[in-house]
């Protein structure tokens, strides 16, 4: 029983650890830091106002393209700095035609389907601007954005920024809804300790940035292209940093089906990257970041997911062996154990029946989550997981 309760406390250390631990550790490093003075910020290039690109790799999104073309147009930035490039993949919907009656729009189209991150690889060619700034065609981007980005990149070791993904949140949103927006705020969070510290671990494809410089072209099977491109930046001795004052907005998934199927994608896009990516792993070369990486990503999409079922049985045997006596640490941990995945089998029973209680929605998302992990390894396996879009439905 002694190794059963050595491999117990480990397993449910690592699982903390990688949810709230990592968290907790970050907001006292960062407090101390701030006390003793270490952090400061950079302070120089007071009028660097560079040319930037706004690059969106568009596939079939005739519902949104006049929406976002207005948007881009909007943003608060000198005009004739902003360059517009879009590039479409395999659209078939009338997208490409949509496009080309806007002036001040560069269009490259290309009938074969070859995935976004060959769309981004053909189109960064045409990029001459020194940053280069990613967003998606079904995202309306916040006024101030570039300029909150450019800000960052006056400090000449920032290669890469990262905006907020904001999830709009309605009373109407169900399980989907309340958890993501639930999960993204605490990402922020995070991802704001994270470049305070040193570098955010990876950007939000939804809006970011990279000096075109920085560049390689990645490989055409990849599945998270932001994560892949912002990490090579930041492997190439520059930092990514975070500003949530620039920010793109979308619609929660429409339901927790379609966010497991982007879940699952992630998921397996993430077991890739953790391959691909398996040099930052050495601690010793990359320092701050290796640490923010194991400890931010690796571990929620490799070892935490399979902690988490291994816990449960192992849980049963200590709280067994001790008569499952309620007063007992091993039995209490494993009778809230249950109350915690019946909590989120009741909030699945009650998003089925449009019943909104959004306080079980957070343990339901969670299990969603991790159930993910081994749908997308599954996939990763079987190399199932198509790069081309598959985008989850939003809600409207």
């Amino acid at each position: 029983m002694k190794t059963l309760e050595v491999i117990f406390w480990t397993a449910l250390f690592i699982v903390f650890y990688s949810y709230l631990g990592y968290g907790i550790l970050l907001y006292i490093i960062i407090k101390l830091r701030r006390i003793l003075g270490i952090a400061k910020p950079f302070s120089g290039n007071d009028d660097y106002e560079p040319e930037v690109t706004l690059f969106v790799a568009a596939y079939n999104e005739k519902d949104y393209v006049d929406e976002k073309v207005k948007n881009s147009f909007s943003l608060a930035y000198p005009k004739d700095k902003v360059h517009h490039v879009w590039v479409t993949d395999g659209s078939d919907d009338g997208t490409p035609d949509i496009l080309r009656n806007y002036e001040g729009l560069d269009v490259y189209h290309e009938d074969a389907r070859g995935g976004k991150i060959g769309a981004m690889n053909r189109g960064m060619k045409f990029v001459k601007t020194p940053i280069v700034i990613f967003s998606d065609g079904n995202t309306t981007l916040g006024e101030n954005s570039i300029q909150e980005i450019v800000n960052l990149f006056k400090d000449p070791k920032v290669g890469c920024v990262s905006g907020e993904k904001r999830i709009i949140n309605k009373d109407a949103d169900a399980a989907a809804g309340a958890g993501e927006g639930i999960y993204w705020k605490y990402e922020s969070t995070l991802k704001k300790w994270d470049a305070e510290l040193y570098s955010v671990v990876g950007a939000a494809g939804e809006l970011f940035a990279i000096r075109t410089e920085l560049w390689q072209e990645v490989e055409k099977d990849t599945l998270l292209d932001d994560f892949i491109i912002s990490l090579r930046v930041a492997m190439s001795g520059h930092t990514i940093q975070y500003n949530p004052e620039a920010y793109a907005i979308e619609t929660a998934s429409a339901n927790v089906k379609e966010e497991l199927k982007r879940k699952i994608r992630i998921s397996a896009g993430g077991i890739q990257s953790v391959v691909r990516l398996r040099s930052l792993l050495n601690v010793f070369k990359y320092g701050t970041l290796s640490f923010q990486y194991i400890s931010h990503r690796v571990l929620r999409w490799t070892l935490t997911p399979l902690l988490l079922l291994c816990i449960i049985p192992i849980n049963f045997l200590l709280a067994y062996n001790s008569g499952m006596n309620i007063q007992n640490i091993y039995t209490l941990l494993f009778y809230g154990q249950i109350l915690f995945y019946a909590a989120a089998l009741l909030g699945w029973f009650l998003e089925n029946r449009k019943i909104k209680i959004k306080i079980l929605f957070i343990p339901y998302y969670f299990f969603i989550m991790n159930l993910s992990v081994y749908l997308g390894f599954r996939r990763y396996l079987k190399g199932s997981q198509s790069v081309n879009w598959a985008r989850a439905k939003r809600g409207v």
